[in-house]
């Protein structure tokens, strides 16, 4: 679990900013080489390669360099993880708000009954 935590950390410490969520969003929809992540982009080449360094560090992102042309493609088991953690957490506070519902709604039929 606390390797599975760390991993995590990683991911969102990743995700905390714009230009990598911007990078992920780009390849979920395809790969695509450093050249055109860079391109939409109002920074260096050399400020994407780092930021594509903490993506790929995170498991979110793979690259793989065939000559000079560097291709990254998004690591689909990866933002499983993150789903699969942050959905536990949501079926968690349904779980708490529908109690609460039942609660409220007994304490109501309670109260209107006297």
């Amino acid at each position: 679990m606390l390797q599975d935590s760390a991993q995590l950390d990683l991911m969102f410490q990743a995700l905390a900013d714009p230009a990598r969520r911007h990078m992920v969003e780009r390849l979920s929809r395809s790969s695509a080489s450093v050249s055109q992540l860079a391109e939409p982009l109002a920074m260096s080449l050399s400020a994407v390669v780092q930021h594509l360094n903490v993506l790929e560090a995170s498991g979110l992102v793979h690259t793989e360099k065939l000559g000079r042309v560097r291709t990254c493609r998004i690591e689909p088991k990866a933002l499983r993880t993150a789903e699969h953690w942050i959905n536990e957490r949501r079926l968690n506070w349904e779980q708490r708000l529908d109690r609460l519902g039942a609660f409220l709604a007994e304490t109501k039929d309670e109260t209107e009954g006297n």
